[in-house]
């Protein structure tokens, strides 16, 4: 098994089981509801945006490792970010999922030991849930984001 893999399996057992920013957070602006029937998903997004910042996130939810480990990988990486570069982290974390382009692993930086996710196809849209949950969550959108629908 490769180093890679390695860390990929490592990453995906740490985050599901102790997910980072888990919980409400009581002073968020934006919440967003998410549900992966295939999976079983649910994820609720919450952030507190200022002035376009991301100053703070955090998810709750139930599901698959993946999904728990993708939403937290996010909240972790996203934190501080303006919603410009979150936009950009979505782009690249969406074309190395639904593309396989492993070019854009240089932005993503930790996101990018993800990247293993895509060896499983069925398993894409477990990664990509929290994704377009906090995407429609700073569109200001009142759906609840569902992978079997068209995801904007």
């Amino acid at each position: 098994m490769s180093e890679l893999r390695e860390l990929y399996q490592e990453t995906i057992i740490d985050h599901g089981r102790h997910p980072r920013n888990f919980g409400v957070l009581p002073e968020a602006n934006l919440h967003q509801e998410g549900f992966n029937p295939l999976c079983g998903d649910k994820i609720i997004i919450h952030v507190y945006e200022n002035n376009d910042i991301i100053e703070n996130m955090t998810f709750e939810g139930v599901g698959c490792a993946i999904s728990m480990a993708s939403a937290s990988l996010m909240t972790e990486c996203l934190k501080g970010k303006s919603k410009q570069e979150v936009q950009e982290m979505f782009d690249a974390f969406h074309q190395l999922m639904t593309e396989r382009n492993h070019s854009v692993n240089d932005k993503l930086g930790k996101l990018a030991v993800l990247a293993g996710v895509i060896d499983f196809p069925v398993r894409v849209k477990c990664a990509t849930l929290a994704w377009h949950t906090l995407k429609a969550a700073l569109a200001h959108e009142s759906y609840v984001v569902n992978t079997e629908e068209s995801l904007k």
